[in-house]
């Protein structure tokens, strides 16, 4: 199982979080409304539409998210830079979310970029993601917090009856928001 990225043991993220990660939580919504116009402006208004509360910045129902096998599929809104595309959908990869202590561990188990780490407790809305991005071939995760390139911050917010996501503004790489459904594997 990948170990954990989190060397503090504290259930409290503002704890753990770094600086750039706070303000990249803190603009959620302007990365996710920024991503969307990017996307629609180049066509994809169709494509988003037919995904509904996925891709609905307010759609936030409250609720955690139970321990379990996941299909997870990632939409990559917006665009970081010039020629990188603006709307990309890949299919669904095998996540997992499973007890980390007092926390949940969350792991994307296949594909070329994998998200590992840890959800807190936040609100009622959304929990908390800190974790960081595991890479092609590579075996294990970094430490959250060693490497900006690599770390990740998010939230994860109910959006149906067993339907999740986990939005990640502004990561490093290609997009200006990343947003991941989860939904039950069969």
């Amino acid at each position: 199982s990948p170990p954990s990225v989190l060397t503090q043991q504290t259930r409290d993220w503002r704890q753990a979080v770094t600086d750039g990660d706070q303000e990249r939580l803190r603009g959620w919504r302007t990365a996710f409304v920024e991503g969307l116009r990017q996307a629609r402006a180049a066509g994809h208004g169709a494509e988003i539409d037919r995904e509904g509360a996925l891709l609905r910045p307010d759609a936030a129902l409250g609720g955690g998210i139970p321990n379990g096998a996941y299909r997870c599929r990632v939409t990559k809104l917006g665009a970081k830079s010039q020629g990188l595309l603006p709307y990309i959908s890949y299919p669904a990869f095998s996540c997992r979310i499973k007890a980390e202590r007092d926390l949940q561990g969350f792991a994307k188990l296949t594909g070329s970029q994998r998200q590992v780490g840890l959800i807190f407790p936040n609100d009622q809305l959304r929990s908390v993601f800190l974790g960081t991005l595991v890479l092609g071939d590579e075996a294990r995760a970094m430490q959250y917090g060693s490497d900006p390139e690599r770390d990740l911050a998010g939230y994860v917010e109910r959006i149906g009856d067993n339907r999740w996501r986990l939005i990640l503004p502004y990561p490093r790489f290609e997009s200006v928001i990343d947003v991941v459904e989860l939904v039950p594997a069969p």
